[in-house]
């Protein structure tokens, strides 16, 4: 059942008048209808390449779903978000053998662990959203990247 905007009566459904007051209402909006690639949604597609590097991979050399610029997006950002933890990981592992600096770089491991972590739940929940949440540098580069095919 949908309800008048005018003074809030209940009405049946598919009526554009109502019975009490006599407004006419709007018709109700269609739900939005997002874009499905090969059965899921792109929201979800996108939701799935942030799992790991793999489902990245995965999406971008699948032919359904390499077609769709968000799920491209999605995609390189994980791979580029991937390769960027790791060389920071490798940089701050080669620093800390330097005798007297573990002091250092270990709490920085932790940090930064921390801070990759939050950024990735942030990344799943805004591509579930439909959004296409772009990381500083990471995601302009993917953003050419997706836009390139």
């Amino acid at each position: 059942m949908a309800f008048c905007s005018g003074c809030g009566t209940q009405i049946a459904d598919g009526t554009t008048m109502c019975p009490a007051c006599s407004s006419r209402t709007a018709a109700p909006a269609a739900p939005a209808a997002q874009a499905t690639t090969g059965g899921m949604t792109d929201n979800v597609v996108g939701m799935l390449c942030y799992i790991t590097i793999v489902p990245a991979i995965i999406f971008l050399v699948m032919e359904p779903y390499n077609k769709s610029r968000f799920v491209r997006f999605h995609a390189f950002q994980m791979i580029f978000f991937c390769v960027a933890m790791i060389a920071i990981w490798i940089g701050l592992t080669i620093i800390g053998f330097v005798p007297g600096l573990i002091f250092i770089t270990f709490p920085l491991h932790m940090i930064i662990w921390l801070g990759s972590f939050i950024i990735w739940i942030i990344l799943l929940i805004k591509a579930n959203q439909g959004l296409m949440f772009k990381l500083p540098v990471i995601g302009d580069l993917a953003e050419k990247q997706a836009n390139a095919v």
